[in-house]
């Protein structure tokens, strides 16, 4: 995976009422296929009696597995558009569903395209999308002389402490962007005249709340 990796905040559902017809989008974080299409049989079962349950996903860090389906609208009207709102965006390990309950009124190629178009920007603004950002946790050791200084670095660079040691001198443990790893240190490094070392832990990832631009 990347070091910056967008995606779904949370799962979530949203509804549009378009000239009588019920557009409802439902949202799923998924990693596998197989998950994705667990997730469109749970949400056909739940919804049995609509006209249409649509949808697409894409997984993968580089999009290797994209799908789509029209469930019976005409062709290129409701899969094509979900799949084109998730790319537009940027998301991976998405699967959105667009369940339609047909309101008696035609709406005809555009206004479909629109509507399913709609329904997933709108659900997507709803639960929002956050950034999934590669950190490193580091181990840091330094005097209690220098923790004053250590500290009010971290607090100006906005760096989190999520462990603090004391012993005979003090183990400060943070999680810093791992593109940011070997210039956290060498700053660390001058800041104290040396008198520091680092033990460098695991990779996770971090979620960072993203803004929503709609075009």
């Amino acid at each position: 995976m990347s070091d910056i990796f967008l995606t779904l905040k949370a799962a979530g559902q949203h509804e549009l009422v378009i000239k009588k017809s019920q557009f409802i989008c439902s949202l799923q974080r998924v990693e596998t296929a197989a998950a994705a299409d667990q997730f469109i049989a749970e949400i056909k079962k739940a919804n049995g009696k609509a006209n249409h349950n649509c949808f697409a996903y894409m997984i993968g860090e580089h999009d290797q597995i994209q799908r789509e389906s029209d469930d019976g609208e005409p062709s290129g009207t409701a899969g094509v558009p979900i799949l084109e709102v998730l790319k537009r965006l940027e998301l991976h390990n998405v699967c959105a569903v667009v369940t339609r309950y047909f309101g008696g009124i035609k709406l005809g190629a555009g206004g479909l395209i629109r509507a399913y178009s709609n329904a997933t920007s709108k659900a997507i603004e709803q639960v929002g999308i956050v950034s999934l950002v590669l950190q490193t946790a580091i181990q840091i050791t330094v005097s209690y002389a220098n923790l004053d200084k250590l500290n009010y670095y971290l607090t100006q660079q906005a760096i989190s402490i999520t462990q603090t040691d004391y012993t005979d001198q003090v183990q400060v443990t943070i999680a810093v962007d791992t593109a940011n790893l070997d210039d956290v240190q060498t700053n660390i490094t001058n800041l104290l005249a040396g008198q520091v070392s680092f033990k460098i832990g695991d990779e996770s990832y971090h979620e960072v709340d993203m803004p929503l631009y709609q075009e």
